[in-house]
């Protein structure tokens, strides 16, 4: 298992990596800091299965991760934690 921490946005993430989890699948989660929305999550938690060595190809779990973020914030236009007045 490994553990990261990158600011992404100005929102600190937290990342846990467990590869092969169950001997099946990678693994990987993420917290952010004060349970701020994210592109994948509007509760500030994912938990993401994917097929084995998928986050090796990114080139680990801080490339996959940020890829993963940037890519779902430019495909449904995120702009951070908005908040509506309405």
């Amino acid at each position: 298992m490994e553990k990261h921490t990158i600011v992404w946005c100005g929102v600190r993430i937290e990342i846990t990596f467990t590869p092969e989890e169950f001997g099946m699948v990678d693994h990987i989660e993420l917290r952010s800091e004060g349970k701020a929305p994210l592109p994948v999550t509007k509760t500030g938690y994912r938990s993401h299965f994917m097929n084995n060595g998928t986050v090796t190809e990114y080139g680990g779990a801080v490339a996959f991760v940020t890829a993963w973020l940037d890519h779902e914030a430019e495909r449904t236009g995120w702009r951070g934690a908005q908040l509506s007045l309405f």
